[in-house]
């Protein structure tokens, strides 16, 4: 396979006349059509960008071809983050290998400001940009889509449509070609120009590649205005009845990919990231994105073959690198009519020893503070679970020891009999803070639902003084300051849901048997009847978070507000 991005064999009617002819024509009509008003900050329409918008990123390719990116901020600052770059993933009612996680998305680039993006392409990779870059013959060689052939003898809108499809048929190693193609011909020493609008770590520019799953899901989801909007844990980043405006699905594509563009952008400018082809990832298949047998690529999005009723930002599945032919009883690459690729811009994480050595200097501050509230730092810098396991690891060492050398039994055994004293510690340690946290929750959540009962008579006694106020001004003080209050209560009752918040999180990572054990000991105590109440609603919360493994501070406000709404103290 010839896989050079300039193939002096090209038959007259390659990229560098064909295609070439064919995208400046084209172009002509879309600078056209787009000298409109109101467009001045909008790059001009084009066959490669059929619906520009702000903020599109454009890269060249050979042949007068584009390829477009749209940048995506993540949350926080700096290098390493913070709590806001923890986020969600998959769906609970979705498939087997969808189950709900958390993790951290982390942006390529920085800006000025401290803030981080990542970059992911505006559409899908089609045939076009992959014929610029490596010739029609190329694809012809290599794609298993009949269709295909019939390209050289297309006119018109026939060949524009053909060419705008996203690429499939193709395979993973065939795409990994591509980029690699595209990266030399954007980096040729000779044309510094290519690279000019590549974002930069420190001077470097990046580089094009697939995307990461989390990258994927997260951009899919809609991004920082989803998460401010609440919406990013939905099923869909728009209105389930507007899959039809976003989308190519079974029901209104039966099978048959479509040019890119034409279904509407969502919320972050991306098109035909639900439906269309289904899109390889940069990882293998996991049957959780962070742990499982590595098989095959992780592609994403559904297809034109996806019912529209099983669309949605979770959805994954594996694509088999090398799949086995059971008729032919060989092993080939696999090539699928609905997979396709949508390509990314990263970087690597170290450019320069400068660099470096701010990573190294921002991870101390991290490490002390933020680490051991991200994912990983949940597991590896629970410093007593962490000594728990590496216990664990000694019993072997000290069999074999023992057998090896039946002189130090005696003394080998001693030391077993110590670490089974420090394991039995450990054991109680687990216990009681889990104990400690649940006690500390349970306060938290006494105070908030005293706070709530005081709000709910604030509320009456408000609504009367509101009443009396509209009879005579003078009762317009005692408005105020049950405001006054009102507010000082709502600002009392968030910092302890707050604080409940952070102790039901830190709970419900520990192992069941701690957060049992934790209950058992509270319920058999002495408890006033609030508190007892408040243990009820607790048990429900944590085990809902050991579950779903997020917060719902929203629903769990409404528990407490239900709970005690008309509970009286003793």
């Amino acid at each position: 396979m010839n896989i050079s991005p300039r193939s002096p064999s090209r038959p007259q009617w390659a990229p560098d006349t064909w295609l070439a002819r064919w995208a400046r024509g084209l172009m002509c009509l879309a600078c056209l059509l787009a000298s409109g008003v109101g467009l001045a900050e909008v790059p001009p329409q084009s066959v490669f960008n059929p619906r520009p918008a702000a903020g599109d990123l454009i890269l060249p390719m050979p042949d007068g071809a584009e390829m477009v990116f749209r940048r995506v901020s993540v949350p926080g600052q700096g290098f390493w983050g913070d709590r806001d770059r923890v986020i969600q993933i998959g769906d609970a009612s979705g498939g087997i290998f969808e189950g709900l996680q958390r993790t951290q998305i982390s942006g390529s680039f920085a800006r000025d400001d401290g803030s981080w993006y990542l970059v992911l392409g505006k559409y899908e990779l089609t045939r076009a940009q992959y014929i610029a870059v490596m010739g029609l013959d190329t694809l012809l060689e290599t794609s298993g889509d009949p269709q295909a052939r019939e390209i050289p003898q297309l006119r018109g809108r026939e060949l524009r449509e053909a060419l705008m499809q996203p690429l499939a048929y193709v395979s993973h190693q065939d795409i990994q070609a591509f980029l690699r193609a595209y990266n030399r011909w954007l980096f040729d020493p000779d044309h510094p120009e290519r690279r000019a609008q590549l974002p930069q770590v420190d001077g470097v520019p990046g580089f094009l590649r697939l995307p990461t799953e989390e990258e994927w899901e997260y951009v899919a989801r809609g991004g920082m205005p989803a998460l401010e909007a609440g919406t990013f844990n939905d099923r869909l980043p728009f209105p389930s009845r507007q899959v039809n405006d976003h989308a190519w699905h079974l029901e209104n594509a039966r099978h048959e990919l479509r040019p890119v563009g034409l279904r509407e952008a969502d919320g972050l400018g991306f098109h035909d990231l639900l439906g269309n082809v289904q899109e390889m990832t940069s990882g293998l298949f996991r049957p959780e994105i962070w742990q499982g047998k590595p098989g095959g690529v992780a592609v994403r999005g559904g297809s034109v073959s996806t019912p529209a009723s099983e669309l949605r930002t979770s959805l994954r599945a594996e694509l088999d690198i090398y799949a086995w032919n059971a008729d032919a009883q060989q092993v080939e690459e696999r090539r699928s009519f609905n997979t396709g690729a949508r390509l990314a811009i990263g970087a690597n994480v170290l450019v320069s020893s400068a660099q470096q050595a701010r990573i190294e200097r921002e991870y101390e501050a991290y490490r002390e503070d933020l680490r051991r509230t991200m994912p990983v730092g949940r597991t590896l810098d629970n410093l007593v679970a962490q000594a728990s396991v590496q216990l664990g690891t000694v019993d072997p060492i000290l069999d074999r020891l023992m057998a090896e050398n039946p002189n130090l039994a005696e003394p080998l055994k001693a030391v077993q009999a110590q670490m089974d004293r420090a394991r039995e510690r450990l054991e109680l340690a687990q216990r009681e803070s889990a104990r400690s946290l649940a006690q500390d929750a349970a306060r938290n959540g006494v105070n908030l639902s005293v706070y709530l009962s005081r709000l709910a008579r604030l509320d009456d006694t408000l609504a009367r003084a509101r009443r009396l106020a509209e009879i005579s001004t003078r009762y317009q003080e005692q408005v105020d300051a049950v405001e006054r209050s009102m507010r000082d209560l709502e600002v009392a009752a968030g910092e302890q849901l707050r604080g409940y918040q952070d102790k039901v999180a830190e709970l419900g990572d520990y192992e069941p048997q701690y957060i049992e054990h934790a209950f058992q000991v509270l319920d058999a105590a002495e408890l006033p009847p609030r508190e007892r109440q408040v243990m009820g609603v607790l048990r429900g919360h944590v085990e809902a978070f050991s579950e779903q493994r997020r917060s719902d501070p929203e629903a769990w406000m409404q528990d407490f507000r239900e709970s005690f709404e008309d509970f009286q103290d003793d």
